[in-house]
């Protein structure tokens, strides 16, 4: 498919400071900022993530179902981990500032902050990165589904998903006491 940008209307953007565009924000050390072909709509099969991630936070497990994502390391250091769909094995890589790992189209994938101050980019390869989350496959199937697909206690089941309510997103949750990953 391909798109006409019309570089000459009086309406093209060129620039935009991509802290007025927040995406998702846990708290004042975890968030994240999105610069997309909403914000700079002259922006063509290119956007972003900018992750702020403290020790402990992750992205929670999740794919994107219409685009690569490329995530570099700016600062701190983060546990890449994704699932190759072809040999299913869990990969893991950990990037410090000036490292970059690359997750292909629809991989299953999550990020762990291994370090304060963690900062990345996440560069993606569509013009809007589209994204299903674990918890919103958790939490919108019904439990009575999971159970009989999977053997589960249905009532267990529904007991152990109760505390997802929302997207995730960033987790743990607040006031969440599991045991860290």
């Amino acid at each position: 498919m391909t798109s006409y940008v019309d570089y000459a209307a009086p309406g093209a953007q060129f620039a935009y400071d991509v802290n007025q565009s927040t995406f998702y924000r846990k708290d004042a050390n975890n968030y994240i900022n999105i610069l997309s072909s909403k914000q700079i709509n002259t922006l063509k099969g290119t956007s972003l993530l900018d992750v702020f991630l403290s020790k402990g936070n992750l992205i929670e497990p999740h794919y994107h179902q219409n685009a690569s994502e490329l995530v570099y390391c700016i600062s701190g250091a983060v546990e890449v981990a994704m699932l190759n769909p072809f040999t299913n094995a869990f990969m893991n890589y950990r990037l410090l500032p000036g490292q970059a790992a690359n997750i292909p189209q629809g991989w299953w994938h999550y990020d762990f902050a291994i370090a304060d101050h963690t900062h990345l980019l996440a560069i993606f390869d569509a013009p809007v990165p589209e994204v299903i989350f674990g918890s919103d496959i958790l939490r919108l199937t019904p439990p009575g589904i999971l159970a009989y697909s999977y053997c589960l206690n249905e009532t267990q089941l529904k007991q152990a998903l109760a505390p997802l309510n929302k997207t995730v997103m960033i987790g743990p949750p607040a006031g969440c006491h599991s045991p860290s990953a």
